[in-house]
């Protein structure tokens, strides 16, 4: 990764994320309901009796956050309740409990931190290759704080806090697999967090690619139904701007759910019929009737999700090798033998590079610099496709950005330093 921070794509997802940079004071966005921006929002309710908050913010903002809420506090702050077990979420609670706080949060939240925990060296290294400019920081992110909820919520908890009634519900799908959502009867509205992923009407991000416990096609579509049930007239995500009218709110759920219905059903037909995975990310296409944005998730790992939900791990397309612990880079060596040198690779992945097939080159300059790391026009091709591959996606796709955007600067890096200009 590139020593000097990445500037961060101006994608929808990018834009929302960035989008507490500069705000002076808490936004009204109902009644009685106000938002602080962060890297995920966070939300004061006030009440007859006292404060509720809707999630805290991020680590580090807690003292930030509590200052843009403090003109419109109406008295104690009777209870935070947490939407997911992802820091972004809780990370500022600690600054934002007073004495007789109650925390409240989905059953399974104290498991998706544990998971957290214990892979902690392997997901912070990969969360900070994509992430680390947009919490504008360098690096694996900060250790999370340690919470104790007062409620674990396994299906609902509904309860009322002056002249306000609330209900926490637990969610069957989510970002993780402690998700709720609160909703107010009353007012028609409910908070969603991230439940339907960081940007609305939009493809979910099934599995990441920072590494997560993957989030299952069915247990999404029923959350969908779950809060299409409501009728709600306001929606209130994890960030962005709320969304209003029941007419608009039921007809994006329908979009979203007949959307990921659709890329499920088409996927399990293509298995039935004996298709590769790589064969169905390539073919299978939402018709232009039913697309939704694919800020975060796309419909190409939608749909390799599905297969590896339904298929397993193990593709018979890849053979007897994909069983056992000898990657292909084995034979590396063996291939940059047998073509005649690096050299020879590396020229035709130019050719392919030339040709508009960045694919097809990185797959041959991975052979290549498996053998001679920092071979100088290696490096130079590797840059090019991977810069193809950055234009084509139009920097629509956040974590599609930030990965060909971090791959580009390595290579950079390596371009400018190199140990061995080899020609091989």
């Amino acid at each position: 990764m590139s020593d000097t921070p990445q500037t961060p794509p101006q994608t929808p997802l990018g834009a929302l994320v960035m989008g507490g940079q500069g705000q002076t004071d808490a936004e009204r966005v109902g009644d009685g309901i106000f938002m602080v921006k962060d890297i995920s929002n966070a939300y004061l309710v006030t009440t007859g009796d006292g404060d509720l908050l809707v999630n805290t913010g991020f680590l580090g903002n807690g003292a930030r956050n509590k200052g843009l809420f403090a003109p419109h506090r109406s008295g104690p702050l009777r209870r935070i309740i947490v939407t997911q077990a992802h820091a972004d979420h809780y990370g500022a609670l600690p600054d934002q409990m007073e004495a007789g706080t109650q925390v409240i949060v989905g059953s399974g939240f104290g498991e998706t931190v544990d998971y957290f925990e214990r892979l902690a060296p392997f997901l912070g290294r990969r969360s900070g290759k994509l992430w680390a400019s947009m919490t504008r920081r360098d690096g694996p992110p900060p250790k999370p704080p340690v919470i104790v909820p007062d409620v674990e919520v396994a299906t609902s908890l509904a309860f009322a806090q002056g002249g306000r009634a609330f209900e926490v519900i637990k969610t069957p799908g989510g970002e993780s697999l402690d998700s709720v959502f609160v909703w107010m009867p009353q007012e028609k509205t409910v908070f969603t967090g991230n439940l339907f992923g960081p940007v609305w009407r939009a493809m979910p991000n099934l599995v990441t690619m920072r590494g997560d416990k993957p989030r299952m096609a069915r247990a999404y579509l029923r959350s969908v139904e779950q809060v299409r049930t409501l009728g709600a007239e306001l929606v209130i995500t994890g960030h962005g701007d709320p969304i209003r009218g029941a007419d608009n709110i039921r007809a994006d759920l329908d979009a979203m759910h007949v959307a990921v219905s659709y890329l499920e059903r088409e996927t399990i037909a293509g298995m039935n019929a004996g298709r590769t995975v790589q064969e169905l990310m390539r073919e299978i296409a939402l018709p232009d009737a039913l697309k939704i944005g694919e800020f975060h998730g796309k419909t190409s790992w939608v749909v390799r999700a599905i297969w590896e939900e339904n298929g397993g791990w193990f593709h018979y397309a890849d053979g007897t090798t994909a069983l056992y612990g000898v990657p292909r880079s084995a034979v590396s060596g063996d291939l940059v033998e047998l073509a005649g040198g690096a050299g020879a690779i590396v020229g035709r992945a130019h050719g392919h590079v030339a040709a508009g097939r960045p694919l097809e080159a990185l797959h041959l300059l991975d052979i290549a610099l498996d053998v001679v790391p920092d071979h100088e026009a290696g490096m130079s091709v590797r840059k090019a496709a991977l810069g193809q591959l950055l234009a084509a996606s139009g920097s629509t796709n956040l974590s599609e950005t930030m990965w060909l955007k971090a791959e580009i600067a390595e290579t950079e890096k390596r371009l400018a330093s190199p140990t061995d200009k080899g020609e091989g």
